[in-house]
């Protein structure tokens, strides 16, 4: 069994998100990147198909150079190989899925399983995936939350509410998963070690046709949560007090 599950490389966004002088692009300088959880549960889902039923794992991402980090990271906990499909600016998701279509066709492998997350931590457009499956006229189960493969298809449930779809589809096929599929293992350091001699491949793309225009970005505005100066000496009591009174401590 083949295995392809496609991943994108996202800032992590516990800090400031600061745009370039232009505002065209986020300043990634100060920004350290990862995988959503959607993602890091596509690459355990490939990973323990593949300890089931023997065959090979391959990772595959669309963006810059630096995306060979996160090829790597997931390299470590078990895939044979990766493929960086570089490119020098962001695609917008028809792009993406159209330049992972092109690689995937140029790689030769007739992949059985083709696994996204259902969404990307950064943009969430959903789209990836059922673009790839059109593009390549396989079925696409999306949002799933359960996996079984057996007798040449797979099942898959997804959660509607409190109940469970189950929809099964013949091999091959593309789903997007969501975080909760399964628990990622982390990369150990054996695997770390390994997974800097196991061969990542580097394309470039035909740059797709621009469908939609940036004009530019913009930053949400955000509320302060530092601290307040009431005042300096007396009167800072007196504006104690009526703060005080003001969210119903004192009368």
């Amino acid at each position: 069994m083949d295995v392809l599950v496609c991943i994108k490389r996202v800032p992590l966004v516990g800090g400031e998100i600061l745009l370039t002088e232009d505002k065209m692009e986020i300043d990634d300088r100060r920004l350290g990147f990862g995988l959503s959880p959607h993602e890091e549960c596509a690459v355990e889902a490939g990973v323990r198909l593949i300890e089931e039923f023997g065959g090979t794992v391959t990772v595959m991402t669309v963006g810059k150079a630096a995306a060979e980090e996160q090829l790597r990271d997931q390299l470590a906990i078990g895939p044979d190989r990766a493929i960086l499909v570089e490119t020098t600016s962001e695609f917008d998701p028809q792009g993406t899925a159209g330049a992972l279509v092109e690689a995937i066709r140029s790689d030769g492998t007739n992949f059985d399983l083709i696994i996204l997350g259902a969404e990307s931590a950064d943009t969430a457009g959903y789209q990836t995936g059922i673009r790839i499956a059109h593009a390549l006229g396989r079925p696409v189960i999306t949002n799933v939350k359960g996996i079984k493969v057996e007798n040449g298809s797979i099942r898959c449930e997804r959660q509607v509410g409190s109940d469970r779809e189950v929809y099964e589809v013949p091999l091959p096929a593309v789903i997007t998963v969501k975080d909760g599929v399964n628990i990622p293992r982390y990369p150990s350091v054996p695997g770390r070690i390994k997974a800097r001699k196991k061969p990542v491949d580097k394309v470039i793309p035909t740059p797709p046709v621009a469908r939609l225009e940036k004009t530019g970005l913009s930053v949400p505005p955000t509320k302060s949560t530092g601290a307040k100066i009431l005042g300096h000496g007396p009167e800072a009591a007196i504006a104690l007090v009526a703060l005080l009174r003001e969210i119903g401590i004192a009368k």
